[in-house]
């Protein structure tokens, strides 16, 4: 029963819920007996709820009474840090806010209650969840399934970390930078970063980067990422055949450089693509990024500066590194940040209709994870590279508001590496149809540690 259901996805362990051969209870014994072997090496966790065991036995009875209150009853959900859930700190990484318990949910986090999902605690992120992998001065650092010595990435390295090893089912996490759709390349996973709109917020934590942040759904499977993506945007999206498509393939961005393995595994993807049926056209982005990279720390620093004039506690408690960006902050001229959002309006004008094509396929990143500790990798291919080398791929798909699911690519050995399909606005469920055919159906094959 417990191997059974350690490999089962979302989908699986509601059918045994149905089947009356699992319950829910059953599932978050499982959870935490994983959690206990095997959270006290990767860190995934930064809470954990004390009315787990409680909430199970209630959607246990409910389920025995064939009453089961939504399409998620019963089923075992890690939520990323800086997403406010009832009874529980929407730390941020930050010493200040993990000792503010919330009292009510935030909308997406309150749709999965509503559709009956367990919270079993949050997962850790970086301070402020503005960085590429998952550490912090509070709770410390969160380690790949995979290899334990290397990062899982960032902002949302917690919650892959808990569902890439099997302890939890599927988290509820965002990508303002590309926080969803990095990690769950570096473990495998499958994760939506939503459109502009496709996810409401409201009643959550402070904005750092305008609207560029937005919840989505990281699961171990695609029929799961479709389960939570109806849930979580109320819109439901059958499965459907996708005919021929142009898409355009971008390996590399101008000046700068990607890791081989990761070009090797985007060739994969393409032929795989195009094996389908697809238009798939090798080439660059029409579009010259170098402005767009230039403000983006304009922006993040902006964003900390607003908030810790309005959350002093906060500020002081935050690491020397986030206050000397609010510092920057402070000295950013209204003129200097109006152009940034000028330039930003422009890439999404521009980005609207995809330069003609109907999606574009890029890696989640130009590095293979690197040590747990390190912020960044400082060499890439053989190249220098800033703290955001790694995450060139990602960032602009988030300015744009453009949606994008991140996908792991067809390796036949070693770390996973992750590719990302973006699309136009509305187009998330295409593009899950899109990818569909490349994806070997699910069987969770080898979470790590199982043996």
């Amino acid at each position: 029963m417990a191997d059974r259901l350690a490999h089962a996805d979302v989908t699986d362990l509601l059918e045994s819920f149905a089947a009356g051969t699992a319950t829910p209870h059953d599932a978050v014994n499982l959870v935490l007996d994983r959690i206990a072997q095997w959270d006290p090496l990767l860190n995934a966790y930064s809470a954990r709820s004390k009315t787990l065991q409680t909430d199970a036995q209630a959607a246990t009875d409910r389920w025995a009474k064939g009453l089961a209150m939504g399409p998620l009853d019963g089923v075992p959900v890690v939520i990323k840090d800086n997403l406010v859930s009832r009874g529980l700190p929407a730390a941020w990484g930050n010493a200040s806010l993990a000792g503010r318990i919330a009292d009510h949910d935030e909308l997406p986090v309150a749709r999965l209650r509503a559709a009956g999902a367990l919270v079993i605690g949050k997962g850790n992120t970086p301070e402020f969840a503005i960085d590429g992998y998952t550490a912090n001065t509070t709770f410390g650092v969160t380690r790949n399934p995979f290899d334990p010595t290397l990062t899982p990435g960032g902002s949302s390295g917690g919650v892959v970390a808990a569902v890439a090893s099997g302890m939890a089912f599927a988290g509820l996490a965002t990508d303002g930078g590309g926080s969803i759709r990095r990690p769950a390349g570096y473990t495998g996973l499958v994760g939506l970063k939503p459109g502009l709109g496709h996810v409401p917020r409201r009643d959550g934590l402070t904005q750092l980067l305008l609207d560029f942040e937005v919840a989505g759904p990281v699961a171990r499977s695609l029929r799961d990422l479709r389960l939570l993506d109806s849930v979580l945007s109320g819109r439901r999206h059958d499965p459907a055949p996708v005919g021929a498509c142009r898409i355009l393939a971008v390996p590399i961005l101008a000046g700068s450089p990607c890791d081989p393995a990761i070009l090797q595994a985007f060739a994969t993807a393409v032929d795989a693509l195009a094996a389908q049926g697809h238009d798939v056209r090798t080439g660059r982005l029409p579009y010259d990024l170098a402005d767009l990279n230039t403000v983006w720390g304009q922006v993040v620093d902006v964003g900390l500066s607003a908030y810790f004039r309005n959350d002093p506690d906060v500020a002081q408690s935050a690491a020397p590194k986030y206050r000397a960006m609010a510092a920057r902050g402070d000295a950013i001229l209204a003129t200097t940040f109006q152009s940034a959002l000028t330039q930003i309006n422009a890439l999404r004008a521009a980005a609207r209709d995809l330069w003609g094509f109907d999606a574009i396929l890029m890696p989640t990143s130009a590095a293979q994870p690197w040590p747990a500790a390190d912020s960044h990798p400082p060499v890439i291919a053989g190249k220098s590279v800033g703290p955001r080398g790694h995450a060139v791929y990602t960032g602009w798909v988030n300015a744009a508001g453009l949606p994008a699911i991140a996908f792991p690519a067809p390796v036949a050995s070693g770390l996973p590496i992750g590719m990302q399909l973006i699309g136009k606005i509305g187009d998330e469920g295409r593009l899950m149809d899109l990818i569909a055919p490349i994806l070997s159906p699910f069987r969770w094959p080898h979470l790590p540690f199982s043996g």
